[in-house]
């Protein structure tokens, strides 16, 4: 019921279901928070009523009433949305206490100092959460009282200290708010109600739900549960576990406590808490019991699980569980031991992994053959390394992303109101806080290295730098962490390209044999079809030729073959470059292994080859100036006026793709031959090579005809020069919407489909992708005109309409046509689902996300077999 009762509210009562000793307590739904909202941000008399009527049977179940000093009620507020949420009000504790019921709890426990305590802690806490009074003002006056009365630590005040640090907290909630601290525990109550719905909304949250992709009108629910407390004793504690490392995935407790403390504490990092297998040592009773309720509910649901729990006066309880957030190392181990464990199936193994979380894997890390000079060490938090300039603001760390530099986030802690800063900082690194501190948990939970509690570098905010011993690191100076380690170093440091581990072969194995979507990369040199190999790529999907033109060696002769005044002049460029072409042919095939190669021919306008205008502009006038009549100036102005000819009003729609090679028949024969030539070579070394040959941007079927005549001529002519049979097809790349809706034609000429979904979707929204997402696509996503941004994720509506209706024409003129898509959206999850449901064969991707279209592939497999009946794939 996460949907009406929230993440948490469900687990809550599921956990209470099955006899787990949890705090009483109660649950407003989601759909309160959407009747808030309607009612403009007002609770409706009859939601009202039920709280108080939930109110009375929890005080009947506790033998205690809320506001009564001599059985006081305290009760903790949560906010509890269906997906866990960073960005939502934090929690409030010890609701209930005002200058009454504090006495009687003085009296309850006979522990003054306990009660004025906690009195303390829910006017701070409740004064900053829910009356939004910066929390550094208490910590302020919290900080000059321990100084003036010469304590080290908060444990040593008195019940006499602790009531002169209210009355002094009581005058800042004044000042700031203008209004007394309410005493009315009903009234405090209702205020932490409304605050928690109003947190649905706040801009920490609406940031989190834009990147997780979690819908706005879902609404959070209000957990209400009776307090149960950690700060009675050294037989008292609170703490916070995993019943799995969710930084490695290893299968034992991982974890953290504090004595005689409350739940935030652990969370906040202002004390470091303890290991929590030292609890064995301190509580052995409480441990065990602990040990077998992490067990039942992890064989419960199936997962592992985040669980929250407190010990008052040696009683255990659990006050939360969910399931944990994890690296995707973490996620992969989990999901392969549970399988082996016998506690899930292959297939729901491979749900459990995020295939966006592979991206942690696939990049690169420290090498560890570099000999680092470790300047200070702290909490592995989460894994992975990263190198960027120091800075100590979220908003800075945001600003200076933005203009494309990689920082690292350094703060004492961090609190929801950094997300921002976070999601735009390559790592975090704090002083304080645990492994299970908040900004440990939204690394892991967003795949970045985080490093915690390192309590060896002093920071100081106002001058923006931190120093460790006599080493001063400044604001903007270069660091590099290791969040595998702990380790933190000065400089930029050597990374080494990533390993998949044998879990994550496994994995991968498993989703191997369960999809039907064949995997393809895009490359365009024998180094990126290694790595694409190494990491499962059934072929190339598509093989850019342009890039092997822009090698800096070449564009001389690239210029040559553009700058020719007549055929003979070009052709004799175009025989330079032929063997060059060959070589590349040869390497990428050769690195393939048999597997098929689709090469697209020249795509872009020729012009691109050619020198800025700007820049010869500059250069011609100033030559005109410096030497006038020289050779130099005329072999300038003659490339200016090529430029000029050159030039076009729309690129995108211009002189390029099959249009070049219609125009420039010389061009396209070139590669054509260079591609045969190629194939010949490796087959007389007893190599096999699948060359597809791609013709680009075609609109008209008769553009293919032409074309495909001109690359059966080609292969004929080296067939007659070297007498081998060549094996290879023809084919053409829809990006055109008129290719589209045509495709019954466009089939009768080509031997495959490839989608290039980018300049599909740029040719179907009229959009120009670079002016797009620089200057509008943002605030489309953001003012939700659009859902997401269709160059990253396939717009299923209009480009996707496009894709199904191609391969369908295509199919009823060629039945066993082979289609795949080579755009960017081949390594995307919800882009790769759609083409397993519009029964395309193939997707290709760049070979860093053949690992993630692998997995991806899989899962739709596993989410839609039932839709598939007896489909069939032709992978090769």
């Amino acid at each position: 019921m996460k949907e009406l009762l929230g993440g948490k509210g469900a687990n809550l009562a599921e956990m209470t279901k099955i006899g787990l000793p949890v705090p009483f307590g109660f649950t407003i739904s989601t759909e309160a928070c959407n009747a808030y909202y309607q009612a403009d941000k007002n609770i409706p008399p009859d939601v009202q009523d039920q709280i108080l009527q939930s109110l009375r049977i929890l005080e009947e179940k506790t033998g205690k009433v809320l506001g009564d000093p001599e059985r006081p009620l305290l009760v903790s507020v949560r906010s509890g949305a269906v997906f866990s949420m960073p960005g939502m009000m934090d929690t409030v504790l010890n609701l209930g206490m005002n200058d009454e019921t504090v006495e009687g709890m003085a009296r309850l426990t006979n522990n003054s100092r306990f009660a004025y305590d906690s009195y303390r802690r829910f006017i701070q806490m409740f004064s900053n959460v829910v009356l939004d009074v910066d929390v550094f003002f208490f910590e302020q006056l919290l900080e000059e009282t321990r100084e003036l009365k010469g304590y080290a630590s908060d444990p040593e005040l008195t019940a006499e200290d602790w009531k002169e640090v209210i009355e002094g907290y009581k005058k800042i909630v004044k000042k700031h708010t203008r209004k007394a601290f309410p005493q009315d525990p009903k009234e405090q109550l209702f205020y932490s109600i409304n605050a928690v719905f109003n947190s649905w909304n706040n801009q920490r949250a609406i940031i989190y739900r834009r990147l997780n992709k979690i819908p706005g009108h879902l609404g959070t629910a209000v957990n209400i549960q009776s307090m149960v407390f950690g700060n009675m004793g050294p037989d008292s504690g609170t703490g916070v576990a995993f019943t799995r490392n969710p930084s490695t995935g290893e299968h034992q407790l991982y974890g953290e406590y504090l004595i005689n403390a409350q739940g935030e504490d652990v969370v906040a990092g202002i004390r470091t808490p303890q290991p929590i297998h030292t609890l064995k040592t301190e509580m052995p009773d409480v441990y065990q019991q602990f040990v077998e309720t992490c067990h039942l509910l992890e064989q419960h649901y199936k997962d592992m699980q985040d669980i929250e729990f407190t010990v008052e006066r040696g009683i255990l309880f659990i006050l939360q569980t969910r399931n944990g957030k994890r690296t995707a190392q973490a996620a992969i181990t989990i999901a392969v031991d549970m399988v082996k464990e016998g506690v899930i199936e292959k297939k729901e193994a491979l749900l459990r992994v995020d295939p966006d979380q592979l991206n942690q894997l696939l990049h690169r890390r420290i090498d560890e053959n570099y000999q680092r000079t470790q300047l200070a060490k702290g909490l592995p938090a989460s894994p992975g390394a990263a190198t960027g300039e120091v800075t100590f603001e979220a908003d800075e760390a945001e600003l200076l992303a933005k203009d494309g530099k990689k920082v690292i986030l350094v703060r004492p802690e961090t609190t929801p109101d950094d997300i921002h800063g976070i999601v735009a900082a390559q790592a975090v690194l704090t002083s304080r806080g645990g492994m299970t501190s908040h900004a440990a948990v939204v690394a892991r939970g967003m795949g970045k290295a985080c490093i915690c509690g390192c309590e060896a570098i002093k920071i100081d905010l106002r001058a923006r730098e931190f120093y460790v011993g006599e080493t001063v690191v400044k604001e903007g100076d270069v660091i590099t962490i290791d969040g595998a380690t702990g380790e933190i170093m000065l400089g930029e440091i050597p990374m080494i390209d990533p390993e998949l581990s044998e879990e994550f072969q496994v994995l991968l194995r498993w989703a191997d044999e369960t999809r039907k979507l064949g995997v393809r990369t895009n490359a365009d040199n024998p180094e990126d079809t290694r790595k694409a190999r190494e990491f499962g790529a059934e072929g190339i999907g598509l093989c850019r030729t342009e890039h092997m033109f822009m090698d800096p060696a070449r564009v001389p002769i690239v210029q040559e073959m553009i700058l020719a005044e007549n055929y003979s002049e070009r052709k004799e460029a175009l025989v330079k470059l032929l063997p060059m072409q060959q070589g590349d042919f040869e390497g990428i095939l050769e690195e393939m292994q048999g597997f098929p190669v689709t090469i697209r021919l020249l795509d872009p306008p020729l012009h691109e080859f050619m020198p800025e205008k700007e820049e010869l502009i500059i250069e011609t006038t100033m030559l005109r100036i410096t030497s006038p009549g020289s050779a130099e100036l005329k072999e300038k102005e003659q490339l200016l006026k090529k430029v000029r000819q050159l030039e076009e009003f729309n690129p995108m729609l211009g002189h390029r793709g099959c249009r070049l090679g219609m125009i420039h028949p010389e061009i396209y024969e070139m590669q054509a031959k260079a591609i045969f030539y190629a194939v010949a070579r490796l087959a007389e070394r007893g190599m096999e090579a699948k060359p597809e040959i791609m013709i680009p941007l075609v609109g008209h079927v008769n553009e293919l005809k032409e074309m495909r005549k001109l690359v059966i001529d080609a292969a004929n002519l080296v067939t007659e020069e070297t007498g081998l049979n060549l094996t290879y097809s023809i084919g053409t790349m829809i990006e055109i919407p008129r290719a589209a809706i045509t495709a019954d034609q466009i089939a009768e000429e080509a031997d495959f489909f490839s989608f290039g979904t980018n300049d599909l979707t740029q040719t179907t929204f009229g959009y120009s992708r670079d002016d797009a997402e620089g200057k509008f696509l943002q605030a489309y996503i953001e003012n939700k005109i659009l859902p997401e941004n269709p160059f990253a994720v396939l717009d299923r509506d209009g480009v996707g309409k496009l894709v199904e209706t191609g391969v369908q024409l295509g199919r009823k003129t060629k039945p066993q046509l082979k289609t795949g898509i080579c755009g960017e959206h081949g390594g995307e999850k919800s882009s790769i689902e759609f083409c397993y449901q519009a029964g395309i064969d193939y997707v290709s991707c760049s070979p860093y996300r053949v690992p993630i279209a692998r997995l991806a592939a899989a899962q739709a497999t596993i989410r839609h077999e039932d839709l598939a009946g007896e489909r069939t794939l032709q992978v090769l």
